[in-house]
């Protein structure tokens, strides 16, 4: 079984390792970003219906 799968995991698993970690990283930036853009259309939204209060 040294040359199937279970080999396979072996001899790599740093490198299986390693990208399972960028996966992550990825998906918290991603997570992130995509927050802070919601956060910054809402920002908006509450700044224009202040300052329509405002003018009334």
């Amino acid at each position: 079984m040294e040359n199937g799968l279970i080999g396979f995991f072996e001899k790599n698993s740093i490198y299986i390792v390693m990208f399972i970690i960028l996966v992550v990283w990825i998906g918290i930036f991603l997570f992130m970003f995509r927050t802070d853009k919601h956060l910054k259309d809402i920002e908006k939204e509450l700044q224009s219906s202040s300052s329509k209060g405002k003018e009334n």
